[in-house]
């Protein structure tokens, strides 16, 4: 695999994983037209460790702090709970329709691309309806609304819905505001993307070889520097611009995703 290609994956993972445009429906699609194949699709799995630690580093204060006060804190315990039972239902259909996921799905760019597109004109809507806010802080969803985001969350095993647009969706018709929605959504990517990385990497463990190492960290260190810096960017954007920005640039993607396997295959 060329370092350049390296380069571009990881800082499209980076740019998109924390953002509702699907981070793999892009990463998948650019793929596919620069003729790289990854086997079992390692490569774009192991990348989102960059990402997965760019959030660890951004809220790494709140995380010891939340660490530190669980035994002590009811809302923190509360919060942590939340984030757990909104883990559970895309972990369980996770495992157990991965080679449906990996085998199918992925390999179907069509499939991405109308995805991109219907989600964005979803996100149009929304971004349009008039919802009652209930939650303005994260620790405030109680762990039966989060458990609610964690199904939205499931929608985001087809490639080109989005994992954070998913999630983001279900947390503001269950009542956040656009900006707690991110960041519950931010605070869900840790266990989420945790246990794809470690599941995938256990499947296909096998697959991986000494040459693949340099292309892997390239895109990981790359990865982890762009979304570090679209992490501390996008709560402000969001809370000011809503969703409208992101809905188009979906369907822009889908829409010249579509012409291009018209013409090139």
């Amino acid at each position: 695999m060329p370092i350049w290609q390296a380069i571009l994956l990881g800082f499209l993972e980076g740019l998109t994983e924390f953002l509702p445009v699907s981070s793999t429906g892009h990463i998948l699609l650019a793929g596919h037209f620069l003729g790289f194949e990854s086997p079992g699709k390692t490569f774009e799995v192991l990348i989102q460790l960059g990402a997965i630690l760019a959030i660890v580093y951004v809220y790494f204060g709140r995380l010891i702090h939340m660490a530190y006060t669980l035994p002590s804190d009811p809302t923190v315990r509360r919060f942590v709970a939340g984030l757990f039972v909104a883990f559970l239902p895309a972990a369980f259909f996770g495992v157990i329709l991965h080679a449906f996921i990996k085998e199918v799905l992925y390999e179907t760019p069509v499939l991405i691309c109308v995805m991109l597109i219907v989600g964005g004109i979803l996100l149009l809507g929304l971004d349009k309806l008039k919802l009652e806010t209930r939650y303005s802080d994260v620790a405030a969803i109680p762990p039966s609304r989060a458990f609610g985001i964690g199904l939205f969350q499931c929608l985001a095993l087809i490639p080109g819905v989005s994992r954070s647009g998913s999630t983001i969706a279900g947390a503001l018709l269950l009542g956040a505001n656009k900006r707690t929605a991110a960041e519950f959504s931010f605070y869900l990517a840790l266990p989420t993307m945790a246990g794809a990385f470690v599941y995938d990497l256990y499947k296909n463990w096998e697959r991986l070889h000494v040459e693949d190492a340099l292309p892997i960290s390239v895109g990981f260190v790359m990865a982890f520097v762009t979304a570090v810096a679209v992490v501390k960017l996008a709560l402000d954007f969001i809370g000011r611009h809503g969703f409208t920005p992101f809905a188009w640039w979906r369907i822009v993607v889908g829409l010249a995703g579509l012409a291009a396997l018209a013409v090139y295959g």
